[in-house]
């Protein structure tokens, strides 16, 4: 929703002016009200719903006319609220700003037109309009195709790192039954299981923002946001292996202790390049 009208209020002039034009050229509702206004559905395929009210009382005296099926429990309700930030003194055609439907439960604006002696209610679908006049696209059936494709690869990411959550743990618990513990078997499952752990939340990100709560515009906010959070999990299973490292050479072998600190050298050198990253994305922003 709030994107829809991100995009909205970037386009909220060319909108308005095409939906009055548009009602402008179709003439005299009253004249399209044959087989419950049916003609202005096909007109406007972004129209969702249709009612009248009373222009002195504002009750509702027609039922709720969607394209498929008439409802007639809204008649008698005021729509007083509909019109506390519209003037009509000026102008026959008002459109409200974006709001969620009661009736439909999805993101809409109304546009208001007053006649003689009713005010005519019809509530554009603000996802059906943007992609209507240009400014979303969506490819249903591209959609449905990406969609599935990231929920088969997520499904398998969260797979192999349970595996490797597990697999750690029975390897853990295996060394401690064998009595086989040292400081290797300790950190291999904290490795482990920070990388699972990684991976998971990778998928998990992937899931909410391109399947559960699909973003149809470019948020580099996000994008970045996953970025920060994948590196850092990795960054400190690269720690965590440098600590074994050096916990390894310091018992066997201490000619090897140079390598011990090219390890974590490069690891200091990927904490300061995202240090740099995120001090740039956020002065870019």
């Amino acid at each position: 929703m709030e994107e829809f009208i991100d995009i909205y209020n970037k386009n909220q002039k060319n909108i308005e002016i095409f939906i009055k034009e548009s009602i402008y050229n179709i003439g005299d509702l009253k004249s399209k009200s044959d087989n419950n206004y049916q003609q202005l559905f096909k007109l406007f395929p972004s129209l969702e719903l249709l009612y009248i009210c009373d222009i002195s009382s504002l009750n509702q005296i027609s039922p709720n006319i969607f394209r498929n099926k008439i409802v007639n429990k809204p008649i008698g309700r005021n729509r007083q609220y509909l019109l506390d930030n519209i003037n009509l003194e000026n102008e026959k055609v008002a459109i409200t700003r974006p709001y969620i439907s009661s009736a439909t439960g999805k993101t809409c604006i109304t546009t208001i037109i007053k006649l003689n002696d009713v005010i005519v209610f019809l509530d554009f679908n603000l996802e059906s309009l943007l992609k209507k006049l240009g400014f979303l696209e969506i490819n249903k059936n591209f959609n449905f195709l990406s969609k599935s494709f990231y929920i088969i690869v997520c499904s398998i990411m969260i797979t192999l790192a349970l595996f490797t959550i597990f697999y750690s743990l029975y390897d853990f618990i295996s060394s401690f039954i064998n009595h086989n513990l040292s400081i290797d078997y300790i950190f291999k499952p904290i490795i482990a299981l920070t990388l699972g752990l990684a991976i998971f939340d990778l998928a998990k990100t992937i899931l909410e923002q391109e399947v559960l709560f699909k973003s149809y515009s470019k948020n580099e906010k996000s994008e970045y946001k996953v970025l920060t959070k994948f590196i850092i999990t990795i960054i400190i299973a690269l720690f965590i292996e440098a600590l074994l490292v050096v916990f390894k050479i310091a018992i066997n072998d201490y000619n090897q202790m140079i390598n011990a600190l090219y390890l974590i050298l490069g690891v200091g050198f990927i904490v300061l390049s995202l240090s740099i990253f995120i001090y740039i994305t956020k002065n870019r922003n």
